[in-house]
């Protein structure tokens, strides 16, 4: 049986090439891939800066959705039919941060669809571990933001994001938006700081309080608005110099930063504002399986409308064109490619 897949080929280039059905190893997972949405990280492939790690004929994707086909020996915990989403996180389980219990931190961790071949393909085999069931309710579109949703879910809990707390989620792209809709979902007071008008207007939409720092004063108006308290929990989403700079001036004494977005060159960040007030600066990497868990949960109960994220879908051979007009559309959020029949979708 032959299948189509895309690989990246470097140059800013994929191509979709024919491969064999492969039928699924002992404790692997045959899924029928209906959607997988394009990352940041992706993107990041896409423009060549991940070349020395993946080369340059690898199967990307990992924010995936899709249909068991069948299962491979010793496999209990799906079975042919059911629908689900892949955590895309394979740990050793040996390393010192696999005994102390954080496998999702891995001192060896293999990350599916950058490390391994991904889901931008009709058909992908995973280990069993990473696959968890959907609600046949909830669409399968839907289902492909539930991977970014559950670096939100982890963000928020690293944040111990708590009722009534100021938040400020600097840069609102898909992650920092989700972001957003998770602390609100748990009660906090969230602005969003962004400079592009139209993710401003979608968080407007979404009932979120925004600031531009490129019309106001984005320090004097966080102040007054907090009664001059600050804020209390920052999540640092831009990965730009300014907005490292924005985190430490506005967060409140024994308040908590986490940083999330990942910073191409070393930050220069003001160390004495964490003395001064006594700040927590706080890592958020990727997610736990309880994440995915609540993620599934928020999103099959619209308790965070995930969807409105989705600004295209395309299909798989459509992916060149897709990360071509991503990477350059102001307006674009969040691209999904099709790779499975429509019937499927």
């Amino acid at each position: 049986m032959s299948l189509a897949a895309a690989f990246y080929t470097g140059n800013k280039s994929f191509s979709v090439e024919s491969v064999d059905a492969v039928a699924p190893a002992e404790g692997e997972v045959q899924i029928d891939v209906a959607y997988c949405g394009i990352c940041g990280t992706d993107l990041h492939v896409y423009l060549g800066h991940m070349d020395q790690r993946i080369g340059n004929h690898r199967v990307i994707g990992h924010e995936m959705s899709g249909v068991v086909r069948s299962v491979g020996e010793g496999v209990s915990n799906v079975s042919a039919g059911d629908h689900v989403v892949v955590r895309p996180l394979d740990a050793c389980g040996e390393c010192p941060s696999c005994q102390r219990g954080f496998k999702h931190v891995c001192q060896k961790l293999k990350f599916l669809g950058l490390d391994t071949h991904g889901a931008f393909q009709e058909q992908w085999n995973v280990p069993s571990h990473t696959v968890h069931k959907l609600p046949k309710e909830l669409s399968l579109q839907q289902a492909a933001l539930i991977e970014p949703a559950a670096v939100a879910v982890h963000d928020v809990h690293r944040g111990r994001v708590e009722k009534g707390e100021d938040v400020l989620v600097i840069g609102g792209g898909p992650i920092g938006m989700l972001i957003a809709m998770v602390a609100k979902h748990a009660g906090a007071n969230v602005t969003v700081s962004e400079i592009n008008t139209h993710r401003i207007a979608m968080a407007k939409d979404l009932g979120i309080d925004t600031i531009n720092p490129a019309e106001v004063d984005a320090v004097e108006t966080l102040m007054n608005s907090t009664g001059g308290k600050g804020v209390d929990v920052v999540f640092e989403v831009s990965g730009t110099q300014p907005g490292v700079d924005l985190m430490t001036a506005v967060t409140a004494t024994r308040g908590r930063i986490v940083m999330v977005a990942i910073h191409a060159e070393k930050p220069t960040v003001d160390l004495f504002q964490f003395f001064w007030k006594e700040i927590e600066m706080i890592g958020a990497r990727v997610y736990e399986p309880a994440d995915y868990d609540e993620a599934i949960q928020l999103i099959a109960s619209e308790a965070i409308d995930a969807k409105r994220l989705i600004t295209s879908v395309q299909t798989l051979p459509s992916i060149q064109a897709a990360f071509e007009e991503l990477a350059g559309n102001p307006t674009a959020m969040k691209t999904l490619i099709q790779c499975g029949p429509e019937a499927l979708a």
